[in-house]
């Protein structure tokens, strides 16, 4: 792996989501593309109502240039990386692409529609999760026949367990999950750009470690495209990703984990994206059990701890201090499976 096509990709990924704020949230604001305020959350969040929000349009632009200029600097070094001996390889990087852009893509129409309601509802959750379900099975299908990737999962410290046919099935839940997990976890300024950044610099580690080339480049993109939108959306934000840039970093998580061939590293990497989606189906099931009482404040668990008295930026510097926990031992257990 060039360092110096990684090393261009993170700059280059930072520099443009950085600087495409000063043309894309005026014009969002232009549009009147606001953010409107869900009114079971704290009441404190109506004073963000209006901040421009489908932000994530910052991060796509960034990553997708990113990349381009990345692998061409990759192919300038290497150029047997476009011979049949990076097949595999090459695969993996533009898969990653694809299905980041494709969960990318519901997210913006899901935006697109809360705009036009001018109400914090979009698309249904039957018309999220239809197209999200077909994304992933189509994401698994190509993977496994073209991305060199089989039915044995690496577990971590326990080792690899095969899973046959059910793999595909575990692998389309899985993906779904954690894509709408990144999803729930932006919901206070600056929370999901810092724990994604610390998870992709996990992934350039696990990457570089073993010898994925492609998605070193992808989990560089991402990385300077989150430090870039922090830039902008560290509170109090200028601007929010909405669901465009959360659920296009839902599939960059979901592919750089894929990319590795090791998925499960999420349940360690993701840890807070973990715990934000649990979090949620505890409420939920405790609640309907109980007929009304509830285990958290609210959910996701990151308005529990605001209800509690904890202030936004004292929540991103916890739940990114447990992030690189997580990180450090998603490393660890790659590095011995």
């Amino acid at each position: 792996m060039d360092r110096t096509a990684i090393m261009i990709t993170a700059i280059v990924s930072l520099a443009v989501t950085g600087l495409t704020g000063y043309a894309i949230i005026p014009w969002l604001r232009k549009l009147k593309f606001g953010q409107t305020i869900n009114e079971i959350g704290p009441t404190w969040h109506k004073n963000k109502e209006g901040t421009p929000t489908m932000g994530g349009i910052m991060i796509i632009t960034g990553v997708v240039a990113a990349l381009i200029a990345g692998y061409i600097t990759q192919v300038l070094a290497v150029p047997q990386f476009t011979t049949e001996q990076y097949t595999a390889e090459n695969f993996r990087f533009f898969a990653s692409i694809g299905a980041a852009l494709g969960f990318g893509l519901v997210g913006f129409i899901d935006d697109f529609m809360k705009i036009h309601n001018a109400r914090n509802l979009g698309l249904t959750a039957k018309q999220k999760m239809i197209p999200q379900i077909l994304i992933a099975a189509l994401y698994v299908f190509l993977m496994y026949k073209y991305g060199e990737c089989g039915t044995a999962v690496k577990l971590p410290f326990i080792g690899t367990v095969e899973f046959g046919v059910f793999y595909f099935f575990i692998s389309i839940f899985f993906i779904v999950g954690f894509v709408n997990a990144v999803n729930l976890t932006d919901g206070i300024d600056g929370l999901s750009s810092s724990v994604t950044f610390i998870v992709s610099i996990g992934f350039i580690i696990i990457s570089s470690l073993t010898q994925y080339p492609g998605t070193t480049l992808f989990a560089a993109a991402i990385a300077g495209a989150c430090g870039g939108f922090l830039i902008w959306n560290f509170h109090p934000a200028k601007v929010f990703m909405g669901d465009t840039g959360s659920m296009f970093l839902g599939g960059a998580v979901i592919a750089m984990a894929f990319g590795v061939s090791f998925p499960a590293s999420l349940f360690l990497a993701g840890i807070i994206y973990f715990c934000e989606a649990f979090s949620v189906i505890l409420q939920v099931g405790y609640f309907k059990l109980t007929h009304g009482k509830r285990i958290f404040k609210m959910t996701p668990i990151h308005h529990h701890f605001e209800l509690s008295g904890y202030s936004e930026l004292k929540i991103v510097f916890t739940f990114s201090a447990v992030s690189a926990i997580g990180v450090a031992l998603a490393v660890w257990a790659s590095s011995i499976a």
